[in-house]
């Protein structure tokens, strides 16, 4: 690392440090990486990540280079991009240190990596080929300087409540790959799949006896799969790194929804002026990653509007729940 880097990270810090006792939101990215990247720097700033979920833009079938740019012009504050996409650009030519700098340059938080392996699996010789897959793709968001890949549950239809054991020891041994590359699986809940409650996830997490355990939640998802609010703040915010931000609408009725159902912040019923505080309260201050497949935005908008919208509506919505939160 250059002296002109640490320099430019010790002085974001102390810009942090001097936003918290001055009693304003605290950032938690790097500022001055932000003002680097061309980014706003006159926007009244978050003690939570704005951040982007590269899904929010699969209709428009753009290369990953492109999909940063325009979560940078938007304004976000950090990303994450699919796998898929990534590898495709690889494919072409492209390297990881590439879209490292990239990032870098456009300010960007790298939050998370979305990949899909079935490391859960029942079936041994899947679970052999999703280490391989996993072990690849760590090393791949390691090389664009990122900690996290996202850990959904899949190769089980449901969770057998008596081999929570187990579902233990797996989350244990892709926590322990993770290890070897410095990137970290964050176990997903997904609400129509086999891993849908809060309850199973912290349980698995917990049982895994690793430090680094920790869990990946979306607010959709959280409602589809039938948990309640009242207990969020039991989890610890600070050990969850990024939560997908969305909203749902009152109808259908929760477990009638898709995941094309899933709205803009503000344009649902999720109680975010409940919810978002006692995340806060509980010490999450990781990054709110908008996450949609909604056609309809996708028929009507183009990707500027679209993210303009994202950001705008995200930003809006957390900074009225910590209206009265944060003096």
């Amino acid at each position: 690392m250059s002296d002109k880097i640490t320099r430019r990270k010790a002085l974001a810090t102390g810009l942090k440090g001097s936003l918290a006792a001055m009693g304003g939101y605290a950032f938690a990215s790097n500022t001055i990486e932000n003002q680097k990247g061309k980014r706003p720097t006159d926007k009244k700033v978050l003690p939570m990540r704005v951040s982007l979920n590269t899904s929010t833009l699969l209709h428009y079938e753009l290369d990953v280079a492109s999909q940063i740019d325009l979560v940078a012009d938007a304004g976000f504050d950090g990303i994450e991009l699919w796998m898929s996409n990534i590898k495709s650009f690889l494919e072409q030519g492209g390297t990881t240190q590439e879209l490292k700098d990239q990032l870098a340059h456009r300010g960007l938080v790298l939050e998370n990596i979305i990949g899909f392996s079935k490391w859960c699996s029942d079936n041994a010789n899947e679970r052999t080929q999703a280490i391989d897959q996993l072990r690849e793709e760590m090393m791949i968001t390691a090389g664009m300087g990122g900690t996290y890949i996202a850990a959904p549950v899949q190769g089980i239809e449901a969770i057998n409540p008596t081999k929570y054991e187990a579902y233990a020891e797996r989350y244990a041994s892709i926590l322990k790959l993770g290890d070897e590359s410095g990137v970290t699986p964050i176990l997903e809940l997904w609400g129509m799949g086999a891993l849908h409650k809060i309850a199973d996830c912290a349980q698995i997490a917990i049982a895994t006896g690793h430090e680094k355990a920790t869990i990946l939640l979306d607010f959709y998802h959280v409602y589809r799969g039938g948990n309640h609010w009242d207990t969020i703040d039991l989890l610890n915010g600070r050990k969850l790194p990024v939560i997908h931000m969305n909203d749902y609408p009152d109808t259908p009725v929760y477990n009638q929804l898709t995941d094309a159902d899933r709205v803009l912040p503000g344009e649902g019923i999720c109680p975010f002026d409940k919810v978002i505080p006692k995340l806060y309260n509980a010490g999450f201050r990781g990054g709110f990653s908008v996450e949609l497949f909604n056609k309809g935005y996708w028929e009507t908008m183009d990707p500027k509007t679209l993210l303009k919208h994202s950001y705008e509506k995200t930003f809006e919505v957390v900074q009225k729940a910590l209206a009265h939160t944060i003096e």
